[in-house]
């Protein structure tokens, strides 16, 4: 008999219960697709912002002490630490070796530059070298291309880039061009060496009054084979907690379960600490700007998405606390009918939450799957690929559904306690 009523009603008052389902279809869609966007966007906002370059820095550990000490970044001390190239590729055998996306080995120096053919005088000018898009193989077997490339995104280059093969090429940074007259085609000579300028680049920083070379080049050159100056890395990190600030400042002060957890998420200290174990004599260090920049986004981005899944649940309450409230008064009558042949209080509103908890969970499964689809649009306009479907998603929308159809019912069911079988079936 029950039963027997409750569908009874969904089929009389169809349009009002299809207008509830429609306010769920609508909740359930947009909350469904910002949660899996929310859950899914962490590694693609990282990957986003890894234009703006490397968020690690690798330098000989007495450099680096130098620099924290007295803020040397050259001198003796400084410009006379090296690390090794041959240890460059163990950055990838980490345990967060995947998040590692790029990578390039820097030997900076300098050099005496002159114009071969051209009454100007020998200069000391600063030399980078550094791999360009160099192809590797690992010792797994996996190969990979990686170099400062892909690191510099942003530079506005002139010409051409250098080709990793050839060690007779050199790019000017602009600012160094424009001082020195030197033009793209131009032949130069670094410490008696002949290189061809095959570029001109804009960096906005000190980079633009360097010269860019191969490593191979720089080593050459500077007569320091198989040495680095330092690392630049770019990796995908998670924003910092607090126990992420607590092993920065010392590792060894976390427990045996807190420093599991630490070293076992991507915090950017964990990184670090990681490649300091297969770096030689290397002292990792976050760019603090660019990773402090990359967990502040994300996290303003998830808020976002947060709010807007607060707000469309308080929205659908509210409709749905209308529709179901005037549903009520238009049943009125017969509810006051049942109130006057004996149902209790507690089952005339039992048989109204049934009825549009059955109507909103008809409404949820199609919202859901709605859902799903926006996220797929949000992921592939926003970031060019497809957002993974989370599962933990279904019990969230489920538990927000029943909570919102719950909240949006108190109304209703409150006038149905205050109902009076004789006002609504006498008129009095």
């Amino acid at each position: 008999m029950f039963w027997h009523m409750v569908f009874k009603t969904v089929i009389r008052q169809k349009s009002k219960m299809l207008m509830i389902a429609f306010t769920v279809i609508l909740g359930v869609s947009l909350s469904t697709a910002m949660m899996n966007v929310m859950l899914g966007v962490g590694d693609k906002v990282n990957r986003e912002l890894k234009v703006y370059g490397a968020n690690i820095t690798v330098r000989h550990k007495d450099a680096a002490l130098m620099n924290d000490l007295y803020g040397l970044n050259e001198g003796v001390g400084v410009n006379d630490k090296f690390l090794f190239e041959e240890d460059v590729l163990k950055l990838k055998t980490i345990f967060w070796g995947f998040n590692i996306l790029d990578f390039a080995p820097m030997l900076e120096g300098k050099a005496v530059m002159n114009l071969p053919g051209k009454n100007s005088p020998a200069v000391d000018v600063k030399i980078n070298g550094t791999w360009i898009a160099k192809h590797n193989t690992l010792s797994t077997g996996e190969e990979l291309d990686t170099g400062l490339k892909a690191l510099r995104t942003w530079w506005d280059v002139k010409g051409e880039w250098l080709n990793e093969s050839r060690d007779d090429e050199v790019m000017f940074g602009n600012l160094l061009a424009e001082k020195s007259g030197v033009k793209i085609g131009d032949v130069i000579a670094l410490n008696g060496r002949n290189f061809i300028v095959k570029g001109i680049f804009t960096d906005g920083g000190d980079a633009d009054e360097e010269i860019l070379m191969t490593l191979a080049a720089a080593q050459s050159v500077l007569k320091l084979s198989g040495k680095i100056s330092s690392i630049e890395v770019s990796a995908l990190t998670t924003p910092d907690n607090d126990l992420a600030k607590k092993a920065a400042q010392n590792p060894k002060s976390l427990s045996p379960d807190e420093y599991e957890t630490w070293y076992c998420t991507a915090y950017v200290s964990a990184i670090c600490h990681q490649i300091q174990e297969v770096i030689r004599d290397g002292v990792a260090k976050p760019v603090r700007q660019v990773a402090e920049s990359e967990g502040t986004i994300l996290n303003k981005t998830t808020l976002l998405m947060i709010l807007i899944t607060i707000l469309s649940s308080i929205g659908s309450a509210l409709a749905i606390s209308n529709l179901i409230t005037a549903s009520v008064i238009e049943r009125s009558q017969e509810l006051g009918l049942l109130k006057a042949l004996g149902a209790y209080n507690w089952q005339i509103a039992l048989l109204v939450l049934v009825e549009v908890m059955i109507t909103g969970l008809f409404g949820g499964i199609f919202g859901y799957f709605l859902g799903i689809g926006f996220a797929q649009v949000i992921g592939q306009t926003v970031f060019g690929s497809y957002i993974e479907i989370a599962q933990m998603v279904i019990l969230i929308v489920g538990v927000i559904l029943f909570f919102v159809t719950l909240a949006g019912s108190i109304p209703a069911i409150r006038y149905l306690m205050a109902l009076k079988p004789t006002e609504v079936l006498h008129g009095k």
